[in-house]
C-alpha cells in the first residue's frame, strides 16, 4: 500500500512543485501532530525553511491572527473533520497563502478549506487509534518535502514489506511484559525519530491504558531521568542507554531496520519502519491488560476540538 501511495501523493502535489516559501505551518491533532513532528524536521533539515507548529487556540479562543509571510499552510487530518484544523487552513488561504490538506477523507472539510488536497486513500480505518493513516501520513510528508525541493530519494524501494511487520511483532511479545508491569514507562527519540516516541506513548496510553511520557532523548536529561529508577522502563528509538541502565530502568530497544533498509543512509524513512513495534506494543500491551484495544474508553474516532 505505501509503495503505491507514494506515485500517487506525488500526482496529488503537482501544484506545488518548484514552490518556494519563507516558512511552513503545520496543523493537527493528535497522531496527525506527531507526524507534523516528523515533518518539521524533514522540512528544516533538508529546505532549511523555518517551520512552526500552529496554535490553533490563537484563532479559535482568542480572534486573532499571527501575520505569516510567504506561508505554506498543511493541516494534516486523518477524518478532515478537525475544526480547528480546517479554521487555521481556511484563514491562511483567505490571506493568500499556499494551503494543503492532507487526510483520508475525500469532501471532507479540511479539502474544502484548503487549496490543494492529497488523499491518503489508506481504505476504512475501523479502529478508533490511528495506525494506517499515521503511517501514510508520514509517507505523504515526506512526498510534500520532495516536491518542495528537497534532494531524498525514491522511497519505493526503502519501505518496510510483511516480514518486518513479522518482526516487529514478535520484538514486542518479548518487549510488553516491562511495559505492563513497570511504571513510569516512557517513550524516548531523537530527531526524526522523536516523532516515533511520541506516536507509540499515545497509543500505549489510548489503547492500553498504559500511563506512557514521550520526551527527546536530550530534553530527558533535563529533569525526567531522574524518575528513571528501579521498575522504571524507557522504550528507546535511538539506541541503548546504558546509562539509564545502570540507574536501574528497564531498556526496551526498538529494533532496528535491517541492512537493505541501507539506501536511507541517514534513516530519514526510519519512522515509518519504527513505529510498527510502538503499535505493536500497544496492542499486545492492551490484551495483557484485558482491553479492547480497537475501541479504547472515553474517546471517539473523529474528535472534534475548537
Amino acid at each position: 500500500m505505501l509503495a503505491n501511495g507514494a506515485k500517487e501523493y506525488l500526482t496529488a502535489l503537482k501544484g506545488l512543485e518548484g514552490r518556494s516559501f519563507d516558512m511552513v505551518l503545520l496543523a493537527a491533532r493528535g497522531s496527525s501532530d506527531n507526524a507534523a513532528l516528523y515533518a518539521r524536521y524533514m522540512l528544516e533539515v533538508f529546505l532549511q525553511v523555518p517551520v512552526c507548529l500552529a496554535a490553533p487556540s490563537v484563532l479559535t479562543r482568542y480572534n486573532r491572527k499571527v501575520k505569516y509571510t510567504n506561508c505554506l499552510a498543511i493541516g494534516i487530518s486523518q477524518s478532515g473533520a478537525a475544526p480547528d484544523v480546517a479554521e487555521v487552513l481556511g484563514s491562511l488561504r483567505s490571506e493568500g497563502h499556499a494551503t494543503l490538506a492532507i487526510t483520508n477523507t475525500a469532501g471532507s472539510r479540511v479539502t474544502v478549506e484548503a487549496e490543494h488536497s492529497l488523499l491518503l486513500n489508506a481504505g476504512l480505518e475501523k479502529s478508533v487509534a490511528a495506525t494506517k493513516t499515521y503511517s501514510a501520513s508520514l509517507l505523504a510528508l515526506y512526498e510534500v518535502v520532495r516536491v518542495l525541493g528537497a534532494d531524498l530519494p525514491d522511497p519505493a524501494a526503502l519501505l518496510p514489506n510483511d516480514d518486518w511487520v513479522d518482526f516487529t511483532c514478535e520484538a514486542a511479545k518479548r518487549a510488553s511484559g516491562a511495559v505492563v508491569r513497570d511504571s513510569p514507562v516512557f517513550s524516548l527519540g531523537r530527531g526524526f525519530g522523536f516523532s516515533t516516541a511520541q506516536e507509540a506513548a499515545l497509543k500505549l496510553m489510548e489503547c492500553a491504558l498504559i500511563p506512557c511520557k514521550a520526551y527527546s532523548s536530550a530534553d530527558f536529561e533535563h529533569g525526567p531521568k531522574a524518575l528513571a529508577g528501579h521498575g522504571s522502563a524507557a522504550i528507546c528509538f535511538d539506541g541503548p542507554k546504558p546509562d539509564l541502565a545502570a540507574q536501574g530502568c528497564e531498556i526496551i530497544e526498538a529494533p532496528k531496520p535491517p541492512s537493505s533498509h541501507a539506501g536511507d543512509i541517514e534513516g530519514i524513512l526510519n519512522p515509518l519502519w519504527d513505529i510498527f513495534f510502538g503499535q505493536w506494543l500497544a496492542l499486545i500491551s492492551a490484551r495483557a491488560r484485558g482491553l479492547n484495544p480497537d475501541d479504547p474508553r472515553h474517546i471517539q474516532k473523529v474528535t472534534q476540538t475548537l
